[in-house]
């Protein structure tokens, strides 16, 4: 794709402030008021390419503790890891700034953000915010990049969501270079859902954990962020292609049958076959309880990392491409190197849960 201007970018004025062709500048973006009546606003860094091209958000922490796409922004603008050529780059590190200061998804009046959008001026403090959000930035851009973690208590393997039914859509959520995308438009209120709606495909990225900053993270971000601006021409070169790519469109968890005391055994990424234990549900003492086996042949996208459950708590999330995709997913697996970002983000994410073999009963069956 070429760096075409778009109408979207013919503006030099941002959050009141005129950006130069060239200029990185660091603005504020108003947002709502304070309990003390201050002006609420968020750091946004405006970057300019010399020529040109559309314009593009990248925004993070829309929860207030999913604080890994914040981290990925603020490497971004300190290291500068690619030159901006054309187009407009605008960077969001906090858009909740409520939650983040309190360490939390929500904002103080209970309501998630992301499912407030496109908001409205005259609406509760959540409808606000997002109504902000949306007028200012969202809607001025031609694309845009949400990044997020696992909800609390879970972690994610990297994978784009994204409504593959949208061909422009579509292609951008691929130049991104995941290996996995979910195709899906998105919650309703979420900013992604919202912004397709009046014209600005969005893709998010789901990975890690909530309240830390992953080093596996930040260049697995910064790797699809760059890929996707060189597919819009706004930095050189090509995109990077990973080493498979799986779009799904089902998934779904696997649950706790009964309280209890999890032992794991896979991990975010790997591939499961119908039937694979998953965990073993033991008492604290150790003694089985039950085993949680795979439904179907799948990936792992997400898992919790809290092995003590409830009846019905969610213990792993599972993408279902079809047997002929997984089989060649697993042969491609095979061929990479120990230091592939594959392996890497594998490695980094499954430090957060204890992984054990199954060893199956002598007769083979379990007490399940």
């Amino acid at each position: 794709m070429n760096g075409a201007r778009s109408d979207k970018s013919r503006s030099e004025n941002w959050f009141g402030e005129r950006v130069e062709p060239g200029e990185p500048r660091r603005l504020m973006m108003p947002l709502s008021e304070t309990f003390s009546g201050e002006q609420m606003r968020v750091p946004a860094y405006v970057w300019r390419g010399e020529r040109s091209g559309p314009t593009v958000f990248v925004t993070a922490a829309v929860h207030g503790d999913e604080i890994n796409g914040t981290g990925t922004i603020r490497h971004i603008l300190r290291e500068r890891p690619f030159e901006l050529e054309g187009g407009t780059l605008v960077l969001v590190p906090v858009v909740n700034q409520p939650g983040f200061e309190r360490q939390t998804r929500y904002l103080p009046d209970r309501r998630d953000l992301n499912r407030s959008f496109p908001g409205s001026r005259g609406g509760s403090f959540a409808s606000r915010i997002a109504h902000a959000v949306f007028e200012q930035l969202i809607k001025r851009c031609d694309y845009g990049i949400d990044l997020h973690t696992a909800a609390v208590r879970r972690t994610n393997f990297p994978n784009v969501r994204a409504d593959m039914d949208n061909p422009a859509l579509a292609s951008f959520a691929r130049a991104f270079g995941a290996e996995l995308i979910v195709s899906s438009t998105g919650p309703e209120g979420s900013l992604r859902h919202a912004a397709g709606a009046v014209g600005v495909p969005t893709l998010i990225l789901e990975s890690g954990e909530v309240w830390k900053v992953e080093s596996g993270y930040i260049g697995y971000a910064e790797r699809g962020i760059t890929n996707c601006l060189r597919y819009l021409g706004m930095v050189a070169g090509e995109p990077e292609q990973p080493a498979f790519r799986v779009e799904v469109d089902a998934s779904s968890w696997v649950r706790a049958d009964h309280g209890g005391f999890l032992e794991f055994h896979t991990a975010p990424g790997e591939i499961v076959e119908e039937g694979d234990p998953i965990a073993t549900n033991t008492d604290l003492a150790g003694q089985e309880l039950n085993i949680l086996r795979a439904p179907r042949n799948g990936i792992v996208l997400g898992m919790t990392t809290i092995p003590s459950v409830s009846p019905g708590d969610a213990v792993c999330h599972l993408a279902y491409p079809s047997k002929s995709v997984l089989r060649r997913v697993g042969r491609a697996i095979e061929r990479l190197d120990d230091d592939s970002i594959h392996q890497r983000m594998k490695d980094d994410l499954s430090r957060s849960v204890h992984v054990t073999e199954h060893e199956e009963s002598l007769s083979g069956e379990d007490d399940d």
